[in-house]
């Protein structure tokens, strides 16, 4: 479940009041190594052979643009490459005797992506939102580790378990660091918190006691 937050308009309506628009908080940057173990779940390709047909895919779309061409992929969006002046090279005037740019003062410089509306479409029907409990700008720095672990704590003598996310929200952390974090708390029997599951499935919950007869 994805979740989003208010934030506010640096310009004013008509009538000078707040505006206030939706923004997706986002956990975490995902990386093709991570896609391609997702995909290897649901289908008979392995990481490797998904990972390889993604670079030679990124190799051909970049040979295509590099000839002049923009690229379309049906269901994700089209592809076109963006002109710049080399670092340090002044614009081209446009008066008559001014001064003229070759071919070595002008490289790529950006790539342009425009999503196809099918892939729009695709993402908002996968999408359950929910509003973020947390108020904006709340900092992991609000916390010290131990504070962080106390928190973590008594979430889980209020609930059965606990997920990355939930650690974010408790803390204010990134996904990666929470992540990093819950797994070094599960690795420390005083801290009475251990794992359930494995990968994506992994749950974090309360060391049970054991009691010697």
């Amino acid at each position: 479940m994805a979740e989003y937050e208010m934030q506010e308009s640096n310009l004013p309506n008509e009538e000078g009041k707040r505006i206030l628009f939706p923004r997706m908080k986002l956990w975490n940057q995902v990386d093709l190594e991570y896609i391609a173990k997702n995909i290897n779940y649901a289908s008979t390709f392995t990481p490797g052979d998904i990972m390889g047909l993604v670079r030679s895919l990124t190799q051909e779309i970049a040979n295509q643009m590099a000839q002049g061409n923009s690229v379309k992929v049906d269901g994700l969006g089209i592809f076109t490459p963006a002109l710049g002046l080399r670092q340090g090279k002044e614009r081209e005037s446009g008066e008559k005797g001014g001064r003229r740019r070759n071919s070595m003062s002008i490289c790529v410089q950006n790539i342009n992506f425009r999503a196809d509306k099918q892939f729009i479409e695709e993402t908002g029907r996968r999408c359950i939102l929910s509003r973020s409990e947390l108020k904006p700008g709340r900092s992991s720095k609000k916390y010290t580790p131990e504070q962080r672990l106390e928190l973590a704590q008594k979430y889980l003598e209020e609930h059965p378990y606990m997920k990355v996310p939930d650690y974010c929200q408790l803390t204010g952390l990134l996904r990666n660091t929470a992540a990093k974090e819950l797994k070094r708390w599960s690795e420390i029997p005083e801290t009475g918190i251990t794992t359930q599951g494995r990968g994506s499935h992994k749950l974090y919950v309360k060391r049970k006691e054991t009691t010697i007869p």
